[in-house]
């Protein structure tokens, strides 16, 4: 379990008797940068709400570091945005890193807070704007950057690009390659599946609450011999390819 960031076994997870997760069982592996991805209610918010402890799994186990997934203290290695982020209209940008930091037990220092809006083209004059002024990208942008300046050696990210720009995009997608050169885990969704292609080790589709693909991009590409990644996306999530 020393190489594995991440260890999902035979997940399984129902509301009012309708199966959201079916034995879903994968592994991302420490430094790796991962994706998944799915339509819609396939599943994927569900499985790090999960894996967060945020709601109880029916079957199945998680392990995080190789600690249960269930013991506080697994989490403390990771950090986590949401899909939809929204942090307390009244607090400026700088009392809420401040205040997520010091959650993270990571020390706020103005010089690297300066050096990430930078990075990820956030305007500083957000440090002072209560967040109630901010608009969905630049929003976004903060809960990144209280992220990324936790320091911690795996980041959770459920729809990391929704509501950027190109630019912020591309930003943030810089951001990102330095995680790997410091050999940070990054899991998170999208339904950006060219940035997927471009940012991924490896990925999974998650259709229907299961599990239908496990590799690199290219992997999947070449097995449905598709032309690119979203020709093989909807190559494999086919009625056909259920039936076969």
């Amino acid at each position: 379990m020393g190489d594995t960031a991440l260890s999902f076994a035979d997940v399984g997870k129902s509301f009012a008797g309708v199966a959201a997760l079916a034995d879903v069982s994968l592994d991302v592996r420490c430094g790796e940068f991962f994706g998944l991805v799915g339509e819609n209610g396939a599943g994927k918010t569900t499985l790090i709400k999960c894996m967060l402890d945020f709601c109880a799994v029916d079957s199945g186990g998680i392990r995080i570091f190789g600690v249960p997934h269930t013991d506080t203290t697994a989490r403390s290695r990771l950090a986590f945005l949401p899909e939809r982020f929204n942090p307390p209209f009244y607090l400026t940008g700088r009392d809420f890193l401040r205040y997520m930091l010091k959650l993270h037990r990571t020390l706020y220092d103005e010089a690297r807070v300066a050096r990430m809006f930078e990075g990820l083209d956030l305007d500083p004059a957000a440090l002072t704007r209560p967040a109630r002024t901010f608009s969905k990208g630049m929003t976004q942008k903060l809960g990144l950057a209280a992220c990324l300046l936790s320091r911690k050696e795996l980041y959770i990210l459920d729809e990391p690009t929704s509501g950027l720009d190109p630019r912020a995009r591309a930003s943030l997608k810089h951001e990102l390659r330095g995680l790997r050169h410091s050999q940070r885990t990054v899991f998170f969704t999208s339904h950006a599946l060219a940035d997927v292609a471009e940012i991924c080790d490896r990925m999974a589709i998650l259709h229907d609450g299961g599990v239908r693909f496990v590799g690199t991009p290219r992997e999947l590409i070449l097995k449905f011999g598709a032309g690119d990644l979203e020709q093989a996306f909807l190559a494999c999530t086919s009625d056909r390819a259920v039936a076969e």
